[in-house]
């Protein structure tokens, strides 16, 4: 690895809210879908253009998600908002196209262990499950985005060679992907590696947009945010709250946060065109229907710039 980059930083970023469902599947209370439906219309109304509603996964799996058809024909979609949802196989596929999602993420493991542990097949099975998704997918004039889970080092393996995860980007791509997420499903990036990943990426596939999903597991969120904005990287996934995690990975907790990561980027100058009260207040929400404090930092510290429009004391 080398010393961190610094490039100019983009002047715009774009944030997928993946809260509803990374976010709520990790969590031990079940929102009802009334709750659900609430919390993704707030989210619609801060200036999200993309919300990751839920899951089509088998209920006894995770059975936060099991109601994720009533909740998608419960929300009021607001126009240029794309609601997407995760789809583990064809039976997934089938049920998002059905509740109308309008894009269908797929998702892949970067480690043998990690793939097995998430959907019970090998890497090669799951390759073949995303070709006949990709199929009905696009036969159903739907684009799909495909997402990279542990590219940054797997709980159960350890470090993950880069050449894999291009070789499985490539893959990935050859079933018509349309974007490509990069997932540290359990926090075991630095900003050097993140950097290492992302200019490898960015050599091999120079045209391709890339999305980074990272988690603060060990307190690194932000600064591999700011690592993959110093190589103009514009696409993040990020969770109301903080909440959430993979509950098929031991230590996966820690989503990065969507209000620290918003407050952060304004503070540094850069658009998201999102409303960061409107996401304190959403965050608020989330707090009163999980019954807990939500990880999040800035609904407790307070927005920066508001602190620093006060009027001195005397």
């Amino acid at each position: 690895m080398t010393v961190m980059e610094i490039a100019a930083l983009p002047a715009v970023v774009h944030i997928r809210e993946v809260g509803p469902r990374d976010g709520l599947q990790n969590e031990p209370v079940i929102l009802s879908t009334a709750q659900k439906v609430k919390l993704i219309d707030l989210l619609s109304a801060t200036g999200l253009q993309a919300i990751e509603v839920g899951a089509f996964v088998r209920p006894q799996q995770v059975p936060q998600m099991a109601d994720t058809e009533a909740v998608f024909a419960g929300i009021t979609r607001r126009p240029g908002v794309v609601y997407s949802a995760i789809a583990p196989n064809v039976i997934g596929a089938r049920r998002a196209i059905a509740a109308g999602a309008d894009v269908v993420q797929v998702f892949l493991s970067a480690s043998e262990s990690h793939n097995r542990s998430n959907v019970n097949m090998s890497i090669e099975q799951s390759l073949a499950q995303v070709a006949e998704m990709a199929a009905l997918v696009h036969g159903a004039g739907k684009p799909f985005d495909a997402v990279l889970s542990v590219a940054f080092g797997c709980p159960f393996e350890g470090d993950v060679p880069v050449e894999r995860v291009l070789d499985l980007c490539q893959r990935l791509l050859d079933l018509g992907a349309e974007q490509l997420t990069l997932g540290d499903t359990t926090g075991m990036a630095h900003p050097l590696l993140v950097q290492e990943v992302v200019r490898a990426f960015r050599a091999r596939f120079p045209r391709q947009p890339l999305r980074l999903h990272l988690h603060s597991a060990r307190g690194a969120g932000l600064a591999n945010l700011l690592a993959g904005l110093q190589l103009g990287v514009d696409l993040f996934d990020s969770s109301i709250g903080g909440i959430g995690g993979c509950p098929f990975a031991p230590g996966a907790p820690g989503n990065l946060c969507t209000e620290d990561v918003v407050h952060l980027l304004h503070e540094m100058g850069i658009n998201t065109g999102l409303n960061l009260p409107a996401l304190m207040a959403t965050a608020r929400e989330l707090e009163r229907m999980l019954g807990h404090e939500v990880p999040g930092q800035t609904i407790k510290a307070g927005i920066c710039k508001h602190l620093r429009d006060r009027e001195p004391a005397l």
